[in-house]
């Protein structure tokens, strides 16, 4: 039996910003008012007349290497089946070590202490749904599976299509990909 790895990938051709995936994601999850678990960037590269721009669905990039998982003191962060990452909020202190180990800014104090950040949605992707932002969003600019599975679209997306992922450089593994 193999073990899943699960990642998603963001298609930068399809993603207009509109912020359907945050919205879905604060409801699914109860994030509160200044809370945060995705959320839109745009970036525009080039020098006039000739500028491309770039939106992206961003979130925590469930790291294989996650800095934030070595950086907690209590072992509220850590990994969990399919390379999830998650923060056990009844471990978390809150003293933010996490936060400050993470190079994508993913993670925020929630209002009762403890560090809160994307989940991928685990519970829904144990009763075998897909993670609210998913699900809700319009262009269908975001996919989510099993890495370990050459079948599932996204093992095929990514050997179909030209894809880059965030800070590469940091060598963390990040699995959260951005279909170019």
């Amino acid at each position: 039996m193999r073990t899943p790895r699960y990642a998603m990938t963001v298609d930068t051709r399809r993603c207009v910003g509109c912020n359907a995936c945050v919205l879905a994601c604060k409801a699914e999850n109860n994030v509160p008012e200044d809370g945060f678990r995705d959320w839109i960037v745009t970036e525009t590269r080039g020098v006039f007349p000739h500028l491309r721009q770039e939106i992206r669905s961003e979130r925590c990039n469930h790291c294989e290497r996650p800095p934030c998982v070595s950086a907690c003191p209590t072992g509220a962060s850590h990994i969990a089946d399919g390379g999830i990452v998650l923060v056990a909020h009844d471990k978390c202190t809150g003293c933010k070590a996490c936060i400050a180990a993470c190079p994508y800014d993913a993670r925020y104090v929630h209002p009762a202490g403890y560090v809160d950040k994307c989940t991928f949605c685990i519970h829904r992707v144990r009763e075998g749904r897909p993670p609210a932002c998913v699900e809700i969003c319009p262009t269908q600019a975001l996919t989510f599976g099993d890495l370990s599975d050459p079948h599932s679209e996204i093992s095929q997306l990514l050997r179909s299509r030209s894809h880059k992922v965030l800070k590469p450089e940091r060598g963390l593994k990040p699995n959260v990909y951005f279909l170019v």
